[in-house]
């Protein structure tokens, strides 16, 4: 609404007859503006009426009195002025009104721990650009689909960083993972099982009916002191749910480039039995993704398996205007009745 329609104390304004006012309006009982049509029709008939009914008297008077003048006209003034009150009282009578409907979106939300890999092995280029920057890229992708829920950060090498909490603060989240690089842990290697404990410890306190891990690395065990399949345990334990996503191709890979600027290749293997294993013991489902597609679509299907229900609830604003043309109405009956008693509707009937 604009500031006309919320300011109903500026009634005395012709902007409330502008075409472009009553266009906004809805009507409670529309019916009543069709009889505003009848309005002429009532007027024609009452004229009609008087003319048939009206005393004549035989005078003689000289042509140039007999002309009409324009004075002559003023004896319409109360009728039309009348006319205009009967059309705003039906306005008033059909409820003139704008409604502002709004809706509230609201759900109980997911917590959701996202667990990253950026061991050495991430940086093998079958991904573009190449294994961790593909993660990443899909995990913004991820957040940004996401309504309300939780979300946390852990990332593992050799050891498991807990980056972030669960967290709804979705710019947060995005500038961390923009920042995670091979340097953010020393220790080399690949620890799943820790990485696990440390994504369940962040949810064990979680009252939310849903908590989720996913877990994406390319590679096997190597690190930690916590057997992987010992910390899906747990987290199953805690109710949580587990997706396993086994990242990289099979097979001669690229990985960087020699001093002459050619690239190097390497033998990738990826042991897919124990992130099998871990999405069983979840209850979740594991994926395995060879390129940045992939990729993207097992975070796709991760959304739609991981959706919350979003609930809604409308209400409408409802605000009447009838008090405005009601006022006009007042004002010009008080004009009416001025003119009844002056000399426009009597002497001028002749």
């Amino acid at each position: 609404m604009g500031d006309l329609m919320i300011d109903t104390a500026n009634w005395f304004s012709l902007k409330w007859f502008m075409p472009s006012v009553f266009q906004q309006y809805s009507w409670e009982y529309r019916f009543f503006l069709l009889l505003i049509l009848a309005i002429p029709l009532l007027f024609l008939l009452r004229w009609l009426f008087n003319i048939r009914n009206r005393q004549r008297l035989t005078i003689a008077l000289p042509d140039r009195r007999m002309r009409s003048g324009v004075s002559s006209l003023l004896r319409f003034i109360p009728d039309l002025i009348m006319s205009l009150i009967l059309a705003l009282l039906l306005l008033v009578v059909a409820r003139p009104q704008m409604t502002n409907e709004k809706m509230i979106q609201w759900t109980e939300g997911i917590d959701i721990m996202l667990v990253i890999d950026i061991s050495q092995s991430m940086e093998i280029e079958d991904f573009k650009p190449n294994r961790l920057e593909a993660a990443k890229k899909v995990a913004r992708e991820f957040i940004a689909g996401r309504f309300q829920d939780r979300i946390g950060i852990v990332i593992f090498s050799g050891d498991a960083f807990s980056l972030s909490p669960l967290t709804t603060d979705y710019s947060l989240l995005n500038e961390l993972i923009d920042d995670i690089s091979f340097d953010k842990i020393e220790n080399r290697g690949t620890a799943i099982g820790s990485a696990l404990a440390v994504a369940t410890n962040r949810m064990r306190e979680s009252e939310s009916k849903s908590k989720v891990i996913i877990l994406l690395s390319d590679g096997d065990n190597t690190a930690g002191n916590i057997d992987p399949i010992t910390a899906a345990e747990l987290a199953h334990a805690y109710d949580i749910k587990i997706y396993t996503i086994g990242i990289g191709k099979e097979g001669r890979v690229p990985y960087g480039k020699n001093i002459f600027g050619q690239t190097n290749y390497l033998n990738n293997t990826l042991d897919e039995t124990t992130l099998r294993r871990i999405g069983e013991i979840g209850e979740g489902m594991f994926f395995r993704a060879s390129d940045n597609k992939a990729l993207e679509n097992v975070f796709k299907r991760i959304d739609r398996y991981e959706k919350a229900e979003i609930k809604e609830t409308h209400f409408k604003d409802t605000t009447d205007f009838y008090s405005v043309y009601l006022k006009w109405a007042i004002l010009l009956f008080l004009l009416w009745l001025f003119l009844k008693s002056t000399f426009i509707s009597n002497v001028l009937k002749d």
